[in-house]
């Protein structure tokens, strides 16, 4: 199922994640930190890996689309734990 999200928000979400969360979802799922910052939007694909990510320009940075939400869905349960 693709995810469709604005790039802002996904930045927002990663922003607002606790420090050391891109690590522990690298190490969660068995890839590096690097693919995991690439998901968020960063480009070191010397290091991490590509994550099925298509930008399309437009307003709020444009729109994502995620092709697995694996990485996101964690997030948002980390965020979720966070705030209770």
């Amino acid at each position: 199922m693709v995810k469709t999200i604005t790039f802002n928000e996904l930045r927002k979400i990663k922003d607002s994640l606790p420090s050391g969360s891109s690590q522990r979802i690298a190490d969660q799922l068995g890839v590096s930190v690097e693919t995991v910052r690439n998901y968020f939007g960063g480009y070191n694909f010397k290091d991490g890996k590509s994550v099925g990510l298509h930008i399309e320009p437009g307003p709020d940075g444009g729109l994502v689309m995620l092709d697995d939400t694996v990485i996101l869905d964690l997030a948002l349960e980390m965020l979720n734990k966070d705030k209770s």
